[in-house]
């Protein structure tokens, strides 16, 4: 043995058990303290984990909400688009309805149309011998030669042409005084104007020649120079223009004829 290793070991060895103590009692304040912080750790992570689950709770909620809004909103388009069909369908079948109703309707006017139209051509054609009369017609008679024109004029707006051309005659027939009579001719000129020119340009010259101071007798030379051009006869239209402008100066088909004599060249 070394000496004073003895003493060193007697006189160090309370020393160091103090410190051994120190030290052990330091580290367990240490350890408590460190306890204690994981404690407070431990508390903070479960006040966030608690937040977070309170949050993650929430947005599945509304997430559910969401979904839940949305099959609601599927729903309800289904139910439109159902409903939406069934009205179609509805509006499709009354539209068949209604066109099957209309071409009966149609379909029966036209035929009514056809059969005066041809009982009129039946009339137009039939012969007359010097010993025939007119058949009686009451309503024809009792009626006014304006009221004749009017409906007959109204025939013709409709396009019944041959009724029309009818009532006009049978007004003529009836009532040949009357102050219509170059009207009811202008407008059976206007009759045929589309189907038989020369017979639409007989009865404008009878309004011209034996009506010259009506109203009419201007529109019915300005349509005999209209003619004449459909005709490619210039000639004949400059002259029935040159006429319009020199016999009725005033008249509004006065204006429309010098035009056309600027377009022909004169």
């Amino acid at each position: 043995m070394r000496p004073g290793s003895r003493i060193r070991g007697g006189l160090l060895t309370p020393a160091l058990l103090a410190g051994v103590g120190l030290a052990g009692c330091a580290s367990k304040g240490d350890v408590q303290m460190v306890q204690g912080e994981v404690a407070l750790l431990k508390a903070e992570v479960a006040r966030r984990d608690s937040a977070r689950a309170a949050d993650l709770g929430e947005v599945i909620r509304l997430q559910r909400q969401v979904m839940d809004s949305f099959a609601a909103n599927r729903r309800a388009v289904a139910q439109l688009k159902g409903d939406l069909s069934s009205d179609l369908y509805n509006i499709q079948q009354q539209l068949v309805q209604l066109q099957e109703l209309t071409g009966q309707s149609q379909q029966r006017l036209t035929d009514l149309r056809t059969r005066l139209e041809a009982r009129g051509a039946q009339i137009e054609t039939a012969p007359v011998t010097p010993g025939d009369t007119a058949p009686p017609d009451p309503a024809g008679a009792s009626a006014s030669a304006d009221q004749m024109y009017e409906a007959s004029l109204a025939q013709l707006r409709r396009g019944s042409l041959s009724t029309a051309r009818l009532g006009l005659r049978e007004m003529i027939r009836l009532h040949p005084t009357s102050e219509r009579i170059p009207d009811a001719l202008y407008f059976i000129g206007q009759s045929f104007a589309s189907e038989n020119p020369d017979s639409a340009a007989a009865y404008y010259g009878q309004v011209v020649e034996r009506h010259a101071g009506s109203p009419r007798a201007a529109s019915a030379l300005y349509n005999l120079g209209l003619l004449a051009e459909r005709r490619k006869d210039n000639a004949g239209a400059r002259t029935a223009y040159q006429r319009v402008t020199e016999k009725y100066p005033q008249s509004d088909e006065a204006a429309l004829a010098r035009d056309r004599l600027q377009a022909l060249g004169r």
